[in-house]
C-alpha cells in the first residue's frame, strides 16, 4: 500500500485538509504584507526643496513655482518671485531640507531620513540586499527543510522575516538598513513554499487545484490591499513595520497544528514517525486505519528502500546536450519573468495617482489572472500561453512607456489603465512560467532544478530596485527596459518544447529525448487540434477535461 492509498484511508479531503488550506491562506496573507513591506516603507511623495518664503503656501502654489525648472524636486532656490516675473533665482548649493506632500499623511522611511535627490540611491541599494537574502534563504532553508523537517524550517524562515522587519525599525543609516533587509529577505520563498509542499502532500488532487488557487490568488491579494490600508491607518513606517512583522510569529503555532511531512520521514527511514503522523491525520478526520493497512504501508516503504536504484545526479544534466540547452533556456525565462514581476508589482509611484491606491488596484488583478491563466493553458497549452502572455504584456508595457515619454501631461487614467493591464499580464506570465518550468525539468532532478531556478530568479531580482530607480531620471526607462525583456523572453519561449498533453520526462535519458524533434511553431498546430477536439466533445466531457 503506497502513500496515496493509505492517505485516502486516513482522509485526503476532510477536516485536516481544510485546516491545512486555512493555515496556508493565513500564511499567504501574512507573507504578502511582509514581501511588499520594503516598498511601503520606501514610498516617496511629491517633494520640493524647503524655502522659508514657502511656509504659508499650499502645495499647488509650491508645485507651480518649482515646475518651471528641469528638476523641480531637487532644485534649491535663493529668492522667489511670487508675481511670476524673473525674480526667482536658483542656488548652486545642494538641498538639505524638503517640503513633502505626504500621501494620506503617511511618513515613509525615505522622507524621514531624507533619502531623496542625491541620497535617493540609498533606498535601492539597501533594498537590493533584500533579494540577496532571498537568494541565500532559498538555499539555506531548502537545505534545512531536508535536514530538520519542513515545519521547523518554515518556522525558522518566518522568524527571520520577523527579525529583519522588526530590526529595520531601529535603523537610521544605509549599512544598518542593508543588514536588516538582508535578514528579512532570508524568509522570501522559503516562508511559503515549504508549506506549499506540505499541502500538496496531504491534500487530494481534486481539492488541491481549487484550494491552492483560492489561497494564492485571493489571500495574497487581500494581504497586498491590507498592507496599503495598514500603512495609511498607522501613518508612520515604523508603526507599519511593527504591525506587519508581529503576525509572522503566528507561524510558531503551526508546529502544534501541522503534521510533519510523512513522505520526508520515510526518506529519513523513520517509517514509525510517518505512521504516527498519518494516524493523527486520521484522528482529526475521524477516520480509523487498521493494523493490516499500517503493516502494508510499512512493507511498501521497506521494499521501496530495498529496491531503490541509483538516482540521477543533477550534475549529469550538464552532460546531456539537448536537455542542457532546454534547461538553460528555461532558466533564462524564469529569471526574466521573476525580475519583471518584481519590478511591475513594485512600480506604483510617479503615475499621477497615490501609490497606495495603485498598489491596491494592481493587487485586484491576482485572482482574475489565475483563472484566466488556467483557461488559456487548457486551450493553447503551456508554450502558447507563455508566448502570448509575454508578447501581449510587452506590448502594453511598451504603450505605457510611449505615453510616459511622449506625453508630458499624459492622462492619469490612461497611464493607470495600461499599468493595471500590464500587471495583470505579468501575473499570467508568472503562473504560466512556474508550471511550464516545472514540467520541463525531469522528475529525477526536478526539486534541485527548480531550487536553482528560484535562486537564479532571486539573484536576477537584484537588478529590480536599480531599474525602478532609473525612473527618477527618465519616467519611461523602466517600461522600455521591461518591454525589451518581455520580447526577448517570448522568443526564448518559442525555442522550448511544448509540455501539454504529453508524457513528461522522469529520467535524464527521457529528458534528453523530450521535444528533440519539436519545431518552433509546432504548438500552434497542436493547440488548434486540441481546441477543435474540445469543441466536438459533449458538454459534460468538456467540463471534466477543462477542470482536470
Amino acid at each position: 500500500m503506497d502513500f496515496d492509498e493509505i492517505l485516502a484511508k486516513c482522509g485526503n479531503c476532510h477536516r485536516y485538509q481544510y485546516l491545512l488550506l486555512g493555515l496556508y491562506s493565513l500564511l499567504m496573507f501574512v507573507t504578502s504584507i511582509h514581501n511588499f513591506s520594503q516598498n511601503v516603507i520606501g514610498f516617496v511623495p511629491d517633494h520640493w526643496c524647503y524655502h522659508e518664503q514657502l511656509e504659508n503656501r499650499n502645495f499647488s502654489q509650491i508645485a507651480a513655482i518649482y515646475n518651471q525648472f528641469e528638476k523641480p524636486s531637487c532644485t534649491r532656490l535663493t529668492t522667489i518671485d511670487f508675481d511670476g516675473g524673473n525674480g526667482t533665482t536658483v542656488s548652486h548649493d545642494r538641498c538639505d531640507r524638503w517640503i513633502y506632500d505626504y500621501d494620506y499623511s503617511y511618513r515613509s522611511m525615505n522622507t524621514e531620513l531624507n533619502w531623496v535627490c542625491d541620497e535617493a540611491y540609498k533606498a535601492p541599494v539597501g533594498q537590493s540586499f533584500f533579494f540577496v537574502g532571498s537568494m541565500c534563504g532559498t538555499l539555506i532553508f531548502g537545505f534545512l527543510g531536508d535536514k530538520i523537517g519542513r515545519i521547523k524550517a518554515l518556522i525558522l524562515a518566518n522568524f527571520f522575516g520577523f527579525l529583519g522587519d522588526f530590526s529595520t525599525i531601529f535603523t537610521d543609516n544605509l549599512i544598518a538598513f542593508s543588514i536588516t533587509r538582508f535578514i528579512s529577505g532570508l524568509a522570501i520563498d522559503a516562508n511559503t513554499y515549504l508549506m506549499f509542499i506540505l499541502v500538496l502532500e496531504y491534500v487530494s488532487p481534486s481539492l488541491r487545484n481549487t484550494g491552492l488557487s483560492m489561497s494564492m490568488g485571493v489571500f495574497y491579494c487581500l494581504g497586498m490591499i491590507c498592507s496599503s490600508l495598514l500603512a495609511v491607518w498607522v501613518g508612520h513606517w515604523k508603526k507599519f513595520l511593527l504591525c506587519s512583522s508581529l503576525p509572522l510569529l503566528l507561524v510558531i503555532f503551526f508546529y502544534f497544528l501541522v503534521q510533519e511531512s510523512a513522505q520526508w520521514l520515510v526518506t529519513r527511514n523513520d517509517v514509525d514517525g510517518a505512521v504516527r503522523r498519518l494516524q493523527r491525520v486520521a484522528k482529526i478526520n475521524r477516520r480509523s486505519i487498521s493494523e493490516s493497512d499500517i503493516n502494508a504501508f510499512r512493507s511498501y516503504c521497506q521494499k521501496s528502500q530495498e529496491n531503490k536504484q541509483e538516482q540521477d545526479k543533477f550534475t549529469d544534466l550538464l552532460k546531456t546536450p539537448h536537455l542542457r540547452k532546454t534547461f538553460f533556456q528555461m532558466l533564462f525565462v524564469f529569471m526574466i519573468i521573476t525580475v519583471c514581476f518584481n519590478i511591475m508589482s513594485r512600480n506604483v509611484e510617479g503615475l499621477g495617482i497615490s501609490p497606495f491606491i495603485m498598489f491596491s488596484l494592481t493587487a485586484l488583478t491576482l485572482p482574475v489572472s489565475g483563472i484566466v491563466q488556467a483557461n488559456i493553458q487548457n486551450r493553447i497549452g503551456r508554450k502558447g500561453s507563455s508566448v502570448s502572455a509575454t508578447l501581449l504584456t510587452g506590448v502594453f508595457t511598451a504603450a505605457s512607456g510611449i505615453v510616459l515619454s511622449l506625453c508630458k501631461d499624459s492622462s492619469v487614467f490612461l497611464v493607470v489603465t495600461l499599468n493595471i493591464i500590464s500587471r495583470f499580464g505579468i501575473s499570467v506570465c508568472l503562473g504560466s512560467t512556474l508550471l511550464f518550468s516545472t514540467e520541463l525539468v525531469p522528475t529525477s532532478v526536478r526539486s534541485r532544478g527548480l531550487s536553482l531556478a528560484h535562486v537564479a530568479g532571486a539573484a536576477a531580482s537584484l537588478l529590480s530596485p536599480y531599474i525602478l530607480h532609473l525612473g527618477t531620471y527618465y519616467r519611461a526607462a523602466p517600461s522600455i527596459i521591461l518591454c525589451l525583456m518581455f520580447f526577448t523572453c517570448a522568443y526564448v519561449c518559442l525555442l522550448l518544447p511544448e509540455t501539454a498533453n504529453r508524457k513528461l520526462p522522469i529520467t535524464l535519458a527521457e529528458g534528453e529525448e523530450f521535444g528533440k524533434r519539436d519545431r518552433m511553431f509546432d504548438f500552434l498546430r497542436s493547440s488548434r487540434k486540441k481546441s477543435n477536439a474540445i469543441d466536438e466533445l459533449e458538454p459534460e466531457t468538456c467540463e471534466k477535461l477543462t477542470c482536470s
